[in-house]
């Protein structure tokens, strides 16, 4: 890979994963439903925070909650209860990987122009080698999975973590992210987004860019989001 030159303000483009690069964000709100459901839960929109962008182990901690305040007399193990999540999700993934629309094309035009990429996701380290086993590794310099990080989204450890491993400065860096959750974890962190929304609405603000598809996504772009950032910081 060729190096950064001094005048690119874009060091890296780290991606997130589920609902982003592919299209699992729907298999993983079908395995929450599906675990619900057996619960006896009914999920809504206020349960929406606590599954989108979320790590296994959060989604089960708050079935878990809502499951001891509903239904008492049925207690269920929460290893358990997060053991079937991951199980279900994985089965899911590893039957139904699809690229999103633009995923590859972007990603091959970043290696293409010498720009660093790294996967940071929420996801457990197994489905995380599923999908780069389906997106093809050598896109990736480096990948960050659930537990792999102190804190997981939405703390900024993460994309802290890889912007460390990839020795950049996320203020040089763009997070692609679909979710609250995940945004609020790299913008704590410093990065500029580039939200992509899949099932949360995603507002703009000052250093995040919302677009429809990652088809609406290209350098110039991504390069023109650190510059504005680097541009707020100096005034």
């Amino acid at each position: 890979m060729p190096p950064i030159q001094a005048t690119d303000q874009l060091q890296a483009v780290l991606f997130d994963m589920d609902g982003t690069l592919v299209d699992t964000e729907r298999l993983w709100l079908e395995a929450v439903r599906i675990e619900a459901e057996q619960l006896g839960l009914d999920l809504d929109e206020q349960d929406q925070p606590h599954i989108l962008g979320r790590a296994v182990a959060d989604t089960a901690e708050h079935l878990h909650r809502r499951l001891r305040s509903e239904h008492a007399a049925r207690p269920l193990p929460l290893d358990r209860l997060a053991d079937a999540l991951d199980e279900r999700f994985a089965l899911l993934v590893a039957d139904q990987v699809v690229p999103m629309p633009g995923a590859l094309a972007l990603l091959d035009a970043l290696v293409a122009a010498g720009v660093t990429t790294a996967l940071v996701s929420a996801s457990p380290r197994h489905v995380v080698d599923v999908v780069l086993d389906a997106l093809g590794r050598d896109r990736f310099a480096v990948s960050f999975a659930a537990g792999e990080t102190p804190r997981t989204k939405p703390a900024p450890d993460p994309y802290l973590a890889a912007a460390a491993a990839l020795g950049v400065a996320t203020a040089h860096c763009v997070a692609v992210e679909d979710t609250p959750t995940g945004i609020a974890s790299a913008e704590a962190a410093g990065c500029a987004v580039l939200a992509v929304p899949s099932a949360a609405r995603v507002e703009e603000a000052p250093g995040r860019l919302v677009v429809g598809s990652l088809l609406d996504v290209d350098l110039a772009l991504l390069r023109a989001l650190v510059r504005a950032g680097e541009d707020r910081s100096s005034t």
